[in-house]
């Protein structure tokens, strides 16, 4: 895959924001107005449409006819927007992405949290650092507004790839930004993770059983980029600073 043109992006806007309590009862998540009033989802689908990326994937459940509605076909941020239902939107973050499987046809693709705000350049600067590996971009210097106890920590061998991943991790070199690049082979594990695991499964997990069966997940510095996760009323009231 090495210098192979990257050409979609997948953003994982299905979740119900549960933790915002009252906010996203009837509201899409991903729709929550920032104070230049445009939302949340907004972030990653300039990001990519800044990288050269115009072929978007957007995984909806709760609320997904809001989302859709909202959005649009995706003519007005210069892409193509392909809407992807999941139906057991409240399992694992992983089956949103394995939704996206037949709509990427084996291709790679860029793949975003929808309630991530992340800054335009850090996608271009991932493709500007692309190898044949998944690659997860990573921080390796937080920011006062991440929230270490809930982000998901990376620990890094010497080659820059993956050793261990997750929220649980108390020794770590970096944080998970939550952009990947990914290939083919991390649906392949998302798939054979479902076969016993049903819908509980993350991407943390593939992550995992990939690298048990001696696959180099890489890593991308994008440490001094903004990125910021939302996922409480405080990140919400600091993102809207």
């Amino acid at each position: 895959m090495l210098g192979q043109k990257v050409s979609k992006g997948v953003i994982l806007a299905a979740g119900d924001g549960n933790r915002l309590g009252s906010l996203t009862r009837t509201y899409p998540k991903v729709l929550l107005p920032l104070s230049n009033k445009e939302p949340l989802i907004t972030y990653p689908i300039r990001a990519l449409a800044a990288a050269g990326i115009r072929e978007i994937a957007i995984v909806v459940g709760h609320l997904g006819d809001k989302v859709m509605q909202n959005l649009g076909d995706g003519s007005r941020f210069g892409v193509t927007f392909e809407y992807i239902v999941n139906p057991d939107y409240l399992g694992g973050n992983a089956i949103s992405v394995f939704k996206a499987r037949e709509w990427a046809r084996g291709d790679p693709v860029i793949l975003c949290m929808g309630d991530h705000l992340i800054e335009e350049n850090l996608v271009r600067h991932l493709l500007d650092n692309q190898t044949s590996k998944n690659t997860l971009c990573i921080d390796y210097t937080p920011a006062p507004y991440h929230q270490i106890d809930e982000a998901t920590k990376v620990t890094v061998d010497s080659t820059g790839c993956i050793k261990d991943i997750g929220k649980e991790l108390v020794y770590w070199d970096a944080l998970d930004t939550g952009v990947f690049l990914l290939t083919e082979s991390f649906f392949q594990a998302i798939d054979e993770l479902v076969q016993y695991r049903g819908t509980d499964v993350e991407t943390a997990d593939v992550i995992r059983l990939l690298i048990s069966k001696g696959h180099h997940f890489g890593t991308c510095n994008v440490s001094g980029y903004f990125w910021m996760d939302v996922d409480t009323e405080e990140d919400l009231r600091v993102a809207r600073l």
